[in-house]
């Protein structure tokens, strides 16, 4: 089953024709997909495209759930004076239209997410108080509040130390196996995708240059 399909995706800027040029792209649900390539390759644009937060793209997006995002670190606000848990039940936000205040299943739902990431018992503290690590897994646990399905993440370890980025994949991975979470994710580090990946893609100068398996492109892929 096919959680997105995008189907010949173009997107140009006011100041960048072509940022994306005839993308054909299916998600399969419960796979871990890395999308990698160079600064400027369209790999944000694409993830902003699925979001709907990037306008007046020609081709189809098909989104067949509701999708948990966590954005590269740079525009998210590290400072806000709020807790953890209230950051993490943010993310329930969207599955109540109707109302502004939250359920009981959202509030248990948060609970459980944060035991899973290892969070919970620290909860009440400050989200501007606690390392890039812990707010990187707070922010992972807020995007599961928002699906049951597909969290897409744009650069989840850009600025982290090399053995939490790596403690990073590790529980996306987890994810995928025990929760059968699908993973769509940005990432500038190649050989970690390559470790942990189901497929991996590569954009260059807004086109896909390869799709397949992380051996595949070990062997003939062009990083």
């Amino acid at each position: 089953m096919y959680l997105i399909q995008i189907k010949d995706l173009s997107f140009s800027y006011a100041s960048k024709k072509d940022a994306l040029k005839h993308i054909n792209l299916n998600i399969e649900k419960g796979t871990f997909t890395c999308i990698v390539g160079e600064n400027g390759s369209g790999k944000s644009t694409l993830l902003k495209c699925i979001l709907g937060l990037n306008k007046g793209y020609t081709g189809e997006i098909i989104k067949e759930t509701h999708i948990g995002y966590l954005p590269q670190k740079s525009d998210i606000q590290t400072n806000f004076p709020a807790t953890i848990e209230e950051v993490v039940l943010s993310g329930t936000i969207s599955n109540n239209v109707r109302s502004v205040f939250y359920k009981k299943e959202d509030k248990e739902k948060a609970k459980d997410v944060m035991q899973k990431l290892g969070i919970y018992d620290i909860r009440k503290k400050c989200f501007a108080n606690i390392s890039g690590g812990q707010q990187q897994r707070v922010l992972i646990a807020r995007a599961l509040c928002a699906t049951k399905d597909i969290i897409i993440l744009d650069e989840p370890t850009n600025g982290l130390d090399p053995s939490i980025s790596k403690q990073i994949y590790e529980l996306l991975d987890k994810l995928k196996k025990e929760d059968k979470i699908t993973i769509f994710m940005v990432s500038h580090d190649v050989e970690r995708a390559l470790n942990y990946a189901d497929t991996v893609v590569e954009l260059l100068n807004g086109e896909i240059v390869f799709n397949g398996k992380p051996q595949d492109f070990k062997l003939g892929g062009a990083n």
